[in-house]
């Protein structure tokens, strides 16, 4: 069986779009399984467990100069890429006319969504593009939106918690690493600097060393400015790819952070995490305890979640991945 995975962005959609992987190859233990996605996040695809190979899109760029002979040749290796095989299933996970455009070009039966959950993207041309449109359970969290629809196209039962089968380079780890995400691509997920300070002193009161990953110039200055008030025992990472930032997180030992595409990642890694959300929306994307996430928690709060809340949780958390007798 070959399959084709149409899931082209953001950063977190394509975490949660990862286990799918794993459930198609428990079903079918030969199934080969492409995978369409944007240029930036296919070292990350290419990291999953079961995956065959990664077909680079890049729509975004290819936009700007779609008249430019460069651009022309770029799109005649993903056409013929894309075309290379026969799929027995195509996909479309994103539920966009984009998406679903992509989809069409590949050769094979194609299945996409054919309504909108609460929260997500989704364009009603998307359903008209594909052979099958799958209703979906509207009120659904983003990993079982991604895994229902699978299971429905392929015809397997669900089974167990979701695994991501992501891989990092197991870099040693040498002190205990606690890692603050706080970037994030919309300014209202953000948490207040003062309260990143305050954790990261309480935490590197108890022995912890922080680090600071960032993304551009604005988040740089703010890392700069929450480690320069911590002290010491942190440090802001340099500038680094997602494939080496994703294993400098796999080395770290425990993740405080906002709704981001690193705190997915911080989840698809398995590490000790508190995920920070100003909106009530955790129930869509954050770790669940329903999810096998038994050392990772999604805190609420408005306008943001108070420091007592997740340094709680922090704490909480830490003891159970104790208890779990892990590192």
């Amino acid at each position: 069986m070959r399959v084709l995975i149409v899931k082209l962005s953001s950063l977190g959609d394509v975490v949660h779009t990862m286990p799918v992987v794993h459930d198609i190859r428990e079903a079918y233990p030969d199934a080969l399984i492409d995978w369409v996605v944007e240029p930036g996040f296919a070292p990350l695809v290419r990291r999953v467990k079961g995956i065959h190979s990664s077909i680079e899109c890049a729509l975004r760029r290819w936009r700007k100069g779609w008249w430019t002979s460069q651009v022309r040749h770029e799109w005649g290796e993903f056409r013929d890429a894309l075309r290379g095989d026969r799929y027995d299933a195509i996909i479309d996970f994103q539920g966009l006319t984009k998406s679903a455009l992509v989809a069409r070009m590949a050769r094979g039966r194609r299945y996409g969504l054919a309504n909108q959950t609460d929260g997500a993207s989704h364009e009603w041309p998307a359903r008209w593009l594909v052979h099958e449109p799958i209703f979906i359970e509207p009120h659904i969290h983003a990993l079982d939106r991604a895994r229902v629809l699978a299971s429905k196209v392929l015809g397997y039962p669900l089974k167990g918690a979701p695994e991501f089968g992501l891989r990092s380079q197991q870099l040693e780890a040498t002190e205990r690493t606690l890692v603050l995400v706080h970037g994030t691509s919309r300014d209202d997920k953000l948490w207040p600097e003062s309260h990143w300070i305050e954790v990261g002193r309480r935490a590197q009161a108890m022995g912890w060393r922080i680090a600071l990953p960032h993304a551009g110039p604005v988040e740089k200055a703010r890392a700069d400015t929450i480690c320069a008030a911590i002290g010491p025992a942190c440090e802001v990472w340099p500038p680094m790819d997602l494939d080496s930032l994703t294993d400098r997180m796999g080395a770290a030992h425990g993740v405080i952070g906002v709704d981001s595409g690193l705190s997915h990642i911080a989840v698809a890694l398995d590490l000790p995490h508190v995920q920070i959300y100003n909106h009530p929306t955790s129930w869509r994307t954050g770790p669940q305890e329903a999810h096998g996430h038994a050392y990772q928690v999604s805190v609420e709060g408005q306008p943001t979640p108070a420091i007592e809340t997740v340094w709680d949780a922090w704490e909480q958390v830490w003891a159970q991945f104790q208890q779990a007798g892990q590192r």
